[in-house]
């Protein structure tokens, strides 16, 4: 029975924040109540870390709750995030360290996986630190270049 409140409750959030432009855990929540779901702000915040949820730019210095298949990074968004929060870097072998101001690790590893780098196989994202695994290790020099062009 709990499961399938559960999953009653991520298809009704799912279905919310493609409806609606929700911004805050507790606007998400206050939304659930009105369609009859009890939760707290602990549950929402726990649905949103198993849905995988990311927050998104919405217009007008907002931003809004999206799964992450509906980004698509532009030029000029990879270049402010990457400029905004990025602090510094350093590689070893395939592997690239990109700390990032507090908070903020997840939006830059997300904007940088959508942006398809080739020499990219994937990241792993923490609260300010992010874990770049490249497809060889020839190719940090490639991902650095790239990075630093970003920078500048």
């Amino acid at each position: 029975m709990v499961i399938a409140m559960k999953t009653k409750r991520h298809r009704k959030i799912l279905e919310l924040i493609k409806e609606n432009i929700v911004g805050t855990q507790e606007e998400l929540a206050d939304l659930l109540k009105k369609e009859g779901f009890n939760v707290t702000q602990a549950t929402v915040s726990r649905d949103i870390k198993e849905l995988a949820l990311i927050k998104i730019t919405a217009g007008n210095d907002q931003y809004r709750y999206s799964l992450p298949t509906e980004i698509t990074v532009s030029e000029t968004r990879l270049r402010f995030m990457l400029k905004e929060f990025v602090l510094n870097y350093a590689s070893s072998e395939n592997i690239l360290v990109i700390r990032t101001a507090p908070g903020n690790a997840n939006a830059v590893a997300s904007a940088l996986d959508n942006a398809q780098w080739a020499e990219i196989l994937g990241s792993v994202a923490g609260d300010d630190t992010i874990l770049v695994v490249a497809r060889k290790m020839e190719e940090i020099p490639n991902i650095i270049e790239k990075l630093e062009s970003y920078l500048d």
